[in-house]
């Protein structure tokens, strides 16, 4: 049986090993942030297909030293075969200070809405194709309203 304090240790030397926040690991093995927070927090036990994903994504890691420490992390020169050596952690360029399990890796600038002026959207809502105003009606948060008649 996995002891979930004991995979959670061994899922943060991954972090520590790869330089990847919580996030970025998430994103990387493809599983929702949220679900890596509730691992590392211990509200969760790791499921069958996180753990898949995790030795999918990085083959260096043992099965049997992820799930109950036995093995060797990472896996010996003879079980990594010649073309996964090649694929060696890249460094993550991101300001790790601060940052929190859902802050965003990459920061793309702000796109600022499209504002329109009082007066167009008074034209908008008011145009006289519309017909001449009956009645406008103003309710007010204690429950009372008064009605105008133009």
């Amino acid at each position: 049986m996995v002891n979930i304090d004991d995979f959670v240790k061994r899922l943060e030397i991954l972090l520590d090993y790869y330089v990847l926040n919580a996030s970025a690991f998430a994103d990387k093995i493809g599983v929702q942030r949220s679900s890596m927070s509730h691992l590392l927090s211990g509200r969760n036990k790791p499921s069958l297909d996180f753990v898949m994903k995790i030795l999918e994504v990085f083959p260096d890691v043992d099965l049997y030293w992820i799930l109950n420490g036995t093995g060797s992390f990472p896996k010996s020169n003879e079980q990594v075969s010649d073309n996964i050596k090649t694929t060696a952690p890249a460094p993550v360029q991101e300001n790790l200070s601060g940052g929190d399990l859902f802050s965003e890796v990459y920061y793309k600038e702000a796109q600022k809405p499209e504002t329109k002026y009082a007066q167009e959207i008074k034209n908008q809502n008011l145009s006289s194709e519309e017909g001449e105003i009956e009645k406008i009606v103003i309710f007010y948060k204690n429950g009372t309203f008064k009605a105008y008649n133009p």
